[in-house]
């Protein structure tokens, strides 16, 4: 397409690969050690795969075969299990994508006269010269950035593509142009659990058997949760001989429940399993507690900074011992809370048609969370549209840890240790974006089913840079497209069901996991590792503030938050998460040492671009 990339990724350096276009030019150029890239070509037509698993050519050409045009090519490409990016080009027009759940997201920028584009926005900045936009950086700071503004990157210049939508780039009498167009539409949910339930079996199998195709040594994270426990019996159940590491963190607290049933999933897994199957329980006192090594570089330089970097030394440790037991392939149940975990606003789509079946799972779940009873019903009868909630979404005010779980999203208050530039930017930045915004769904149900889908597939894309560094690539079945879609098809009261837990998905595998382990109904947390981490790391969170880049942006005061390493209990702590503020930090120190000044950009590990 037009224009050329700089040399920044020269095609045929060392550790790139390229397809090329008609021309001859590079079209795509890529460094890739954990993706596989997939292409069929039909005439001038080709289409290319990039992600976890090599997609067999003939299925490639049973879809560009007898495609008619790009909305045809794309609308057939739902046969296959959707963990891919997706670059096609019919005619004169490329069109480039992700995935619908946002775990594969899509960049462009202008550059050189033309428009490239990028699964990895720091590249694009690098090509571009773009610099640090601070009114994004602010928005970060936030525990949770709604849509649409989390689709604003953090550099100047660069544009991302909404999810649901796929870039197209043509050649123009003046000049590239490109536009966006949907590629994709959650369904309706109108099955009834009983139909559902199977669909989901099918779709989970064939996620897990696109991700372990051609590997014989894998590992899998068992938490002891329900969702990683089901990912564990479905990787056992999948076609093809290999070797399972089964890992496990045990817990510091006396009380957790995970390590039991961890080991009780390990015995079925090993009993009648036919293949070797070992479990490797990490000890609690090998495990980094959250705020470790905080200043430390592990390398990654993340899209944006996502509330993972208190927890980086820990995920660090289990995908490194991963690692070290010959695993090829990680998998994790990330993404099953997201699906499956029953949202008190998805239950608003059922009072148009069912008042008295949403009022009783609402008022269910307003027990379970302990919300009292006027703010839920206030929330209830206050129905704003989308943009008047936007505008009013973030507050000076302290925060209301007792307000109604309904609407479009949560209330968010500006922690104390932010400067009044950084509160003035937030502010304006959702005032600015409420004047155009709109819902993922008109139904504020479906739209927070959406926003926690994304959310949480935004998040997990940190666990795969974790796993670059310690050379282990992560998958996340529940993230794949088919996957979600079957969820999404389900009816809202076949999905939240507050009195029976995670119903759908314990439908779905019933066929493969033991009974006696879809018997629990519990969930262990760990806040109190996030107490005795700051106290125990007060010093690394000190230093984290001289020097602090953020304060140099003028967006935090530093010294509160050095005030604030020495007091772990205080009460502004537990009202205000650092964990925003801790990633900005880590993040921006993490840019500045990518890219020392007169340097070529070292990353990335993981990217494409498409010219």
């Amino acid at each position: 397409m037009a224009g050329r990339l700089r040399p920044a990724l020269p095609a045929g350096a060392a550790g790139t690969g390229t397809v090329r276009h008609p021309s001859g030019r590079p079209w795509i150029v890529f460094r890739l050690p954990f993706r596989q890239v997939s292409q069929a070509t039909r005439g001038g037509d080709s289409l290319v795969l990039i992600g976890p698993n090599r997609v067999p050519e003939a299925d490639l050409h049973g879809v560009l075969g007898p495609a008619r045009d790009t909305a045809d090519l794309h609308r057939r490409l739902a046969r296959l299990p959707g963990t891919h990016h997706v670059v096609s080009r019919m005619g004169d027009e490329v069109c480039v994508r992700g995935t619908a759940s946002g775990h594969r997201r899509v960049y462009h920028a202008r550059c050189g006269g033309g428009r490239v584009a990028s699964d990895r926005p720091a590249l694009l900045a690098h090509l571009t010269g773009a610099g640090i936009d601070d009114g994004a950086l602010a928005l970060r700071l936030l525990d949770f950035v709604p849509h649409p503004l989390r689709h604003r990157p953090l550099w100047h210049g660069l544009e991302e593509v909404d999810p649901a939508y796929a870039l197209s780039l043509r050649d123009g009498p003046g000049g590239p142009r490109h536009t966006v167009w949907r590629w994709w539409r959650p369904p309706e949910p109108e099955l009834r659990a009983e139909r559902g339930a199977p669909l989901l079996a099918a779709a989970l199998a064939g996620s897990v058997r696109a991700h372990l195709d051609g590997h014989t040594r894998i590992s899998c994270e068992l938490s002891g949760g329900l969702d990683s426990t089901s990912v564990v019996f479905l990787a056992r159940q999948a076609p093809g001989e290999r070797e399972t590491a089964l890992l496990t963190v045990a817990a510091r607290d006396g009380h957790s429940e995970d390590e039991t049933w961890a080991r009780r999933g390990a015995e079925d897994a090993r009993r009648g399993a036919g293949r070797t199957v070992e479990h490797h329980i990490v000890p609690a006192d090998d495990a980094p507690l959250f705020y470790a090594d905080l200043r430390g570089n592990a390398g990654e330089l993340l899209d944006e900074p996502l509330p993972v970097a208190s927890a980086r030394a820990r995920a660090y440790l289990l995908l490194s011992r991963a690692a070290a037991t010959g695993s090829r392939y990680h998998l994790t149940g990330y993404g099953g809370d997201e699906l499956f975990n029953g949202l008190p606003a998805a239950c608003l789509d059922l009072l148009p048609g069912s008042p008295l079946k949403a009022w009783n799972r609402i008022g269910a779940l307003r027990h379970q969370y302990g919300r009292p009873l006027w703010p839920t019903l206030r929330g209830l009868l206050a129905r704003p549209s989308y943009a008047s909630w936007l505008a009013g979404a973030v507050t000076r005010e302290p925060p209301d840890d007792r307000g109604p779980l309904l609407g479009w999203g949560p209330r968010q208050s500006l922690p104390p240790w932010l400067t009044g530039e950084a509160g003035a930017l937030i502010l304006d930045e959702f005032r600015s974006a409420a004047g155009h915004a709109e819902p993922l769904s008109p139904r504020p149900g479906r739209h927070a089913d959406l926003d926690t889908l994304r959310v949480g597939a935004r998040g997990f894309q940190a666990l795969e840079d974790v796993g670059v560094t310690a050379g282990l690539p992560v998958a996340a079945p529940f993230y794949d497209d088919r996957v979600i879609e079957a969820v999404l098809a389900v009816r809202v009261e076949d999905r939240v069901v507050p009195w029976r837990y995670k119903p759908l998905l314990v439908e779905a595998v019933r066929e493969v996991v033991p009974a006696r382990l879809l018997a629990r109904t519990t969930k262990d947390h760990m806040s109190a590792d996030h107490v005795r981490g700051l106290r125990e790391h007060s010093a690394g969170f000190r230093a984290l503030w001289d020097g602090s880049l953020l304060a140099r942006r003028g967006l935090v005061d530093a010294a509160r938050l050095e005030r604030l390493a020495d007091d772990p209990y205080s009460p502004v702590l537990q009202r205000y998460p650092v964990d925003a503020t801790v990633s900005c930090e880590t993040w921006l120190r993490t840019a500045e040492d990518a890219w020392p000044a007169g340097e070529e950009h070292r990353d990335p590990d993981r990217s494409e671009a498409i010219s």
